[in-house]
């Protein structure tokens, strides 16, 4: 595989020389160049062609945030990925910059422990993205042998798809998303009509903090209602719960009937606290074959075992395909395992959905233009409510 090309843009020297040594360390990849702010960044793209552009936020000249959707605009196959102080927990700058188009970001580390720490957190949280996000193939051993156990085991099976009048309705529709998940997930949710007859559970790979706020601007933009899910919180259709970040979300039975929220600290699940796992197996246990399960862009490898557990229950499960996702990643091993019914494009996703939630009403319109006015009119409608025009 070609060495990757990486520019490094940030105003502070120490900074420029850290994220350099950090990416020239990594077998695969090189920084081309480096720049003190996003004028002279966009100045060099052409001759430096870089595959993908780290970015500082306060910046002389021109900002990250304008930077990134400069090269948004005119070379979008570039990635970029967010380095900042102010991409740190709880900034409403780092969803500004995700909602705007940015791949990722990364939180500039504390200076305590010296520039030897800095480096090591850099390292830690930075290299992973870049590979994800540049393609370099991150299928651990681990997962692998996974997969080819899950492969073995279906050998023989028969295909479980099924359409129409013999497919199960399901009740909940839950969702694994990681890296471009906010801005795929905005571009879902708005498409899904005010009257969904389920509740959705989401997981999205975030730090704590962050989740609350990403919950308020879906909310706003969705015919929906977005919330953080709560310990306690009881499923309501219509209703989409977003799993707080550094807590596992779990779903327990509810008086025999419905479904309640838990939210535990167990251990990392796949180095990821929420991670999917937990939630799927949960929707596993309690829906069986009256649940679909959805996983979206995002890198590693959670999720996999949860959607071999809605499988075995008989669910059916779906991918975000590669051309529409930020990283083939997540999505890629569900597929690769088999455990897909389908992969389908991101625009098309809240379709798939509506198809099963409610087939009979599905070849009447509810989704597409029609629904899509109709999520953003409720939506207008609920900002009107709230006191003003969001």
């Amino acid at each position: 595989m070609a060495t990757k090309r990486i520019l490094v843009v940030d105003d502070s020297c120490m900074y420029q020389r850290l994220l350099s040594d950090v990416i020239n360390q990594h077998i695969g990849m090189e920084v081309v160049g480096v720049a003190s702010d996003g004028k002279c960044a966009l100045e060099s793209i052409p001759t430096l062609k870089p595959d993908l552009v780290t970015l500082d936020i306060l910046m002389p000249e021109l900002d990250g945030i304008q930077t990134m959707m400069e090269l948004r605009r005119k070379w979008p196959d570039i990635r970029t990925i967010m380095v900042s102080s102010l991409t740190s927990e709880g900034s409403d700058v780092a969803l500004d910059a995700l909602a705007l188009g940015a791949s990722e970001y990364v939180a500039k580390p504390s200076a305590v422990g010296g520039v030897s720490s800095i480096r090591q957190a850099l390292g830690d949280d930075l290299l992973p993205k870049i590979e994800a996000l540049c393609g370099i193939d991150q299928v651990s051993a681990t997962a692998t042998s996974h997969i080819k156990s899950v492969i073995h085991r279906q050998t023989g099976s028969t295909s479980r798809i099924v359409s129409g009048a013999n497919r199960i309705v399901p009740e909940i529709v839950a969702i694994g998303v990681s890296t471009g998940g906010p801005d795929a997930l905005a571009k879902v949710l708005v498409q899904l009509p005010a009257d969904l007859e389920v509740p959705v559970v989401v997981v999205q790979h975030m730090p704590a903090e962050f989740t609350a706020k990403l919950a308020a601007r879906l909310d706003a933009a969705s015919a929906l209602t977005v919330k953080e899910a709560e310990i306690g919180d009881c499923l309501q259709a219509g209703t989409v719960y977003i799993a707080p970040g550094d807590y596992h979300m779990v779903l327990e039975s509810f008086n025999g009937a419905g479904a309640a929220v838990r939210l535990n600290q167990n251990a990392p699940e796949n180095s990821c606290r929420p991670s999917v796992d937990p939630l799927f197996r949960s929707v596993a246990t309690l829906y069986g074959e009256r649940s679909v399960g959805i996983i979206m862009t995002g890198m590693g490898q959670d999720g996999l075992k949860g959607s071999e557990a809605l499988f075995a229950a008989g669910s059916s499960i779906l991918v975000q395909d590669e051309a529409s996702s930020i990283v083939w990643g997540m999505p890629k091993l569900v597929a690769m395992a088999g455990l897909a019914e389908e992969q389908v494009p991101l625009n098309q996703i809240a379709m798939r959905i509506v198809d099963r939630v409610r087939p009979a009403r599905h070849s009447q319109g509810t989704v597409g233009n029609q629904s899509v006015d109709a999520a953003n009119s409720s939506a207008f409608k609920k900002n009107i409510r709230g006191g003003e025009v969001q």
